[in-house]
């Protein structure tokens, strides 16, 4: 995949940045939408098409990156992202992507500027105007300690490698996935392992279901139909003890925790791979590197230098693009990994990940041009963000709780 910024590549990703519907979302609200210069889609197309050699399902891996946005009806907002949680905010010496996803966020801030007096229902004039005078660092560096998700514009620079194997692995049996992830990144790793045929059981907290489950609808049944759903108490012992049997028995698990988290559940990641499983570990920075830092898809994306616009004014790339990047990136490594016949641990810094979508340097920024009440870039149509078809609805959150538990002997769960 030639990705080096030359005339024909630049081509080449224009044309698919257009009409995946990433560079409908991609520039400011009432400007013409944009093509960053990175290589995003045609990356995304790459691993795309390693993905169905490995005997994967073939999808469009560009328009994974508008699909949420399609179904949510999210739309470019410049610094803004297109789900309204995250901006750009400028503090003394470079640009900070600064995320309140979470309903206690707008706490968490307040406690990060030492009380600026932030507003629950409008805090980014406050926010804005506390983080204007102090360096980016030290900035990041306290807001990772309070778990919030900020990052400074291209601060990561790792890379994570993948090498395909020898021989393209077969699935001579349905492997069983337990998928411990929410949100996006991880759900959509196991989407696509369900595509290409294993058994995918997504296990939840009975008191805390996974916060996708408030989004649309729509985008939770797409990445969850024909899994199964399993919730247990992980507060309760025998919800712990219903828990570790359920991970030791499957072939693969997809987990986004914090590995104190799955400790305290008493889930040993290095134990189950020693026995042969496949542990994807899907975190925003690395389970080695930092296991504590929280981070989302928008601005995870914006610390790997996946913006538009310029550096003294960038703009946000997509929707939440280091979700649907990472999140191809390990159902491609996991596919390979299944095949090998022994217990692999397969890190997934989000970041890293999505550092690789920017290979070489950044190409000339290319806008559209409006002709006819439709934009385009030379004679390539901007298309809408799209969404595949719909095939049904996820489970209802446990509803086979008692069936999977009983398969793997465990009587008492709650």
């Amino acid at each position: 995949m030639n990705t080096s910024g030359g005339t024909s590549s630049r081509y080449v990703e224009d044309t698919a940045w257009a009409a995946s519907g990433a560079m409908s979302l991609t520039g400011d609200r009432e400007g013409p939408p944009l093509s960053p210069g990175w290589s995003i889609a045609t990356f995304m197309a790459g691993m795309a098409e390693d993905l169905a050699a490995l005997g994967g399902p073939r999808v469009d891996g560009a328009a994974l990156l508008g699909e949420r946005a399609a179904i949510a009806r999210l739309s470019r907002r410049g610094g803004i992202s297109p789900g309204g949680s995250c901006r750009l905010v400028r503090a003394d010496d470079a640009w900070l992507a600064v995320n309140l996803a979470r309903p206690d966020d707008v706490v968490l801030a307040n406690a990060w500027l030492e009380d600026a007096g932030l507003e629950a229902d409008d805090p980014w004039a406050r926010l804005a105007k506390a983080v204007a005078s102090a360096p980016a660092i030290p900035l990041v560096e306290r807001a990772a300690r309070l778990g919030l998700a900020v990052s400074r514009v291209g601060e990561a620079e790792e890379l994570v490698s993948w090498s395909p194997p020898d021989e393209i692995p077969t699935l001579e049996t349905r492997p069983l996935v337990v998928d411990l992830s929410s949100l996006w990144a991880g759900p959509l790793c196991a989407h696509l392992l369900g595509l290409a045929g294993a058994r995918v059981v997504k296990v939840e907290s009975l008191e805390r279901p996974d916060g996708a489950r408030r989004g649309p609808s729509a985008f939770f049944d797409l990445i969850h139909h024909g899994h199964e759903s399993v919730a247990l108490a992980f507060g309760a012992a025998r919800g712990r003890d219903a828990l570790r049997a359920l991970v030791s028995a499957a072939d693969v698990v997809i987990e986004a925790s914090r590995p104190r988290a799955l400790e305290q559940l008493g889930i040993d990641a290095h134990e189950q791979v020693e026995r042969g499983a496949v542990w994807v570990s899907i975190t925003a920075y690395g389970r080695e590197a930092a296991p504590s830092r929280v981070g989302f898809g928008d601005d995870i994306g914006i610390a790997a230098g996946l913006h538009a616009g310029t550096p003294d004014a960038p703009l946000f790339c997509a929707d939440a693009v280091a979700d649907p990047v990472a999140g191809l990136w390990a159902a491609r490594a996991t596919l390979g990994a299944v095949g090998a016949g022994r217990g692999i641990m397969l890190d997934v810094p989000m970041a890293a990940v999505s550092r690789l979508a920017r290979a070489g340097e950044r190409a000339v920024e290319r806008g559209a041009q409006l002709h006819e009440g439709r934009w385009f870039v030379d004679d390539i149509p901007v298309a809408p963000p799209r969404a595949r078809p719909f095939h049904g609805r996820a489970a209802a959150h446990g509803a086979h709780t008692a069936q999977v538990m009983g398969e793997i002997g465990v009587a008492r769960w709650d």
